[in-house]
C-alpha cells in the first residue's frame, strides 16, 4: 500500500484474521490465506496462519508477502477447520522471522495461538513478571507477552485465561485467539485497532477489516465493540465483556490512511470519511485553482471530495509505478527519497501551466512532499497548492503506528508557514481537528445506522447482543495532540 519511501509514510503494525467452519470441513486455512492478501496492506514484512482440525494445531509462518509466502504445498498441509492469520509490519528495525506471528504454545493443558494487532504500553513488567515466574522469551514482540500470559492461566479454562489477560495488559489490541476446539476474537477497552465479526454460509469470520470479510464471500455482521470477547464453537458465537469501563477511541488514522477505501469501520465506510474529510478541507483551506489531484493511493478520495465541494476539476494528475517494491532496499537516504520520482510520476496534459491543488493525507518528515511538488513544476504546474487531510502529526504514537520519533515530525518542530516554504509549495494547508471529527460523524448518515442496526440486531439474535454498549463517539488523536486513550507506562520500540 505504501507508494512513497518507507520512511515517509506512517505504517500500521499488522492485520488478523480468524476462520470457523462449523461444518468441519479442512479448507479454512484457504479462506483465512484469501483473507490475508485483503490484509496485505497493513503489513508486508511477514505472514503467518495457525491451523486446528478440533485435535491438534499446525502452523506455518515466513518472511514476505502473501503471495510469495504460501503455495498450493503449504496450505495443502494446513488442514482443519479452524484458523487464524496474521500479517506483519515491525517497528523493532529488522525483521526476524521469530517475531512473526502467530505465536503458538504446547502445554499438557493443550494448544493455544495467537495473532494481535496492536501495540502493549505495559510490556517491560509483564515480561519481567513472567520471566520471573520461569516464561522464556524468543522475540521481541510483545505479542508473545500476551500469550504467555493465557498459557500461564489456561489451567483456569479458557474463558477465564482471557479476561484474566486481558485484564493485565495495558495499551490497544485486537486479537484472534485458537485452540484446538475454539476461535476467540477480543478488542481492547478503547477499540483503538479494528476488529469485525463476518458471518460465512458455514461459519463465522473474524476480521482488522471488513473487506477480508468480502474477499472470503462473508457477510460483515458487526464490530466487535470495545472491551468485547467473543467466542466460537459448535455452539455458535458467545459475546460477554471483559469487565473493564469501555470508553471508545478508534484510531482515526485508520480513516485517513491505513484500512483499504473498501473497508467499514465502526459503522463508518471509509471512502465516504475520506470523502467528507476532502469536502470539509475545500471549506477551511479553499483556493483558486484550475485542477485538483489526489496523491495515489490515500489521497484520492479526499482529492475526490475536495473537488466535489469546490468545483474544482478533478483529474488524475499523478500515476503510480505498481510493480515498484518497497523502496528499504535502497542504502541511503537520498536514493530512498529518488525514488519517488521512479514510483510516482506526473501526466502532463492533467497538469501543465494549471493551477494544482494536491492532496495527500499526511505530512511526516516532508521529504516526500517537497519530491512531489517537484515533479508537479517540472510537468509544468503554474502554481502549486498542498492540503492535507488530517491536522498536523506533531507525536509519536505508542498504540500500533509506528511513527518517528518526535524530533523528526516536521510538523513538531514547524509551523506550517516554514513547512510551506521547506516543501516549496504555493500555500500549505491542513485540515483542522474539529474539521475531521466534524467529517467522520457526518458520514454515519441515517440510511447507514439502520443498516448497521439492523446487522446488530440480527446478531443479537445469533450471538448475542454487543456487551459493551460503548458508542461510536471518540477518537484516538495522541499523534496530533499529545493527549493518549490511557496513561503511558513505558515507552515503545525505537521511540
Amino acid at each position: 500500500m505504501n507508494t512513497l519511501t518507507d520512511d515517509e509514510k506512517l505504517k500500521d503494525h499488522c492485520g488478523v484474521i480468524g476462520v470457523y467452519l462449523s461444518d468441519h470441513e479442512p479448507n479454512a486455512s484457504r479462506l483465512a490465506y484469501y483473507g490475508l492478501q485483503s490484509l496485505q496492506h497493513r503489513g508486508q514484512e511477514s505472514t503467518g496462519l495457525a491451523v486446528g482440525d478440533g485435535e491438534r494445531i499446525d502452523h506455518f509462518k515466513a518472511m514476505g508477502l502473501v503471495a510469495d509466502v504460501y503455495n498450493k504445498e503449504n496450505l495443502s498441509a494446513l488442514t482443519g477447520h479452524i484458523a487464524i492469520g496474521h500479517v506483519l509490519y515491525s517497528t523493532c528495525g529488522k525483521a526476524y522471522i521469530e517475531n512473526a506471528q502467530p505465536f503458538v504454545s504446547r502445554s499438557k493443558l493443550g494448544t493455544i495461538a495467537v495473532a494481535h494487532n496492536g501495540s502493549l504500553v505495559n510490556t517491560d513488567p509483564m515480561k519481567e513478571f513472567l520471566e520471573e515466574t520461569g516464561s522464556t522469551f524468543t522475540s521481541t514482540s510483545d505479542s508473545e507477552v500476551i500469550i504467555k500470559l493465557i498459557a500461564k492461566n489456561y489451567k483456569k479454562g479458557l474463558e477465564r485465561a482471557l479476561t484474566d489477560t486481558i485484564q493485565l495488559i495495558k495499551g490497544s489490541f485486537a486479537l484472534c485467539v485458537m485452540t484446538e476446539k475454539t476461535l476467540i476474537g477480543a478488542r481492547d477497552p478503547n477499540g483503538i485497532r479494528p476488529l469485525c465479526l463476518g458471518k460465512l454460509q458455514n461459519g463465522w469470520i473474524l476480521a482488522s477489516e471488513s473487506c477480508a470479510i468480502d474477499a472470503i464471500g462473508g457477510e460483515l455482521v458487526r464490530d466487535i465493540a470495545p472491551g468485547e470477547i467473543v467466542i466460537i464453537n459448535d455452539d455458535g458465537v458467545l459475546s460477554f465483556n471483559f469487565g473493564e469501563k469501555t470508553s471508545k477511541k478508534t484510531c482515526v488514522f485508520e480513516y485517513v490512511y491505513f484500512a483499504r477505501p473498501d473497508s467499514i469501520i465502526d459503522g463508518i465506510p471509509v471512502i465516504e470519511a475520506r470523502k467528507k474529510m476532502g469536502e470539509v478541507l475545500a471549506r477551511e483551506s479553499g483556493v483558486a485553482a484550475d485542477v485538483v489531484v489526489g496523491v495515489p493511493d490515500s489521497g484520492l478520495a479526499a482529492a475526490i471530495g475536495y473537488s466535489r465541494a469546490s468545483g474544482i476539476p478533478y483529474a488524475m494528475g499523478i500515476v503510480k509505478n505498481k510493480y515498484i517494491g518497497r523502496t528499504f532496499i535502497a542504502p541511503s537516504q537520498e536514493e530512498r527519497e529518488a525514488m519517488v520520482f521512479v514510483k510516482l510520476n506526473a501526466v502532463k496534459s492533467d497538469i501543465e501551466g494549471k493551477r494544482v491543488v494536491i492532496i495527500d493525507d499526511s505530512i511526516v518528515r516532508g521529504t516526500t512532499s517537497r519530491r512531489l511538488i517537484q515533479i508537479l513544476r517540472k510537468a509544468g504546474a503554474k502554481e502549486v497548492h498542498f492540503r492535507i487531510s488530517s491536522p498536523p502529526v506533531k507525536y509519536p504514537c505508542y498504540f500500533g503506528i509506528d511513527t518517528p520519533a518526535r524530533a523528526d515530525l516536521i510538523s513538531a518542530n514547524n509551523d506550517s508557514e516554514e513547512i510551506r516554504k521547506a516543501i516549496g509549495a504555493d500555500s500549505l494547508a491542513f485540515i483542522s481537528m474539529e474539521g475531521m471529527i466534524e467529517a467522520l460523524q457526518s458520514c454515519e448518515y441515517e440510511d447507514d445506522r439502520q443498516k448497521i442496526d439492523g446487522k446488530r440486531d440480527h446478531a443479537a439474535q445469533t450471538v448475542g447482543a454487543s456487551a459493551s454498549g460503548a458508542t461510536n463517539c471518540g477518537y484516538c488523536q495522541g499523534c496530533f495532540l499529545g493527549e493518549y486513550p490511557m496513561p503511558m507506562i513505558g515507552e515503545l520500540g525505537k521511540r
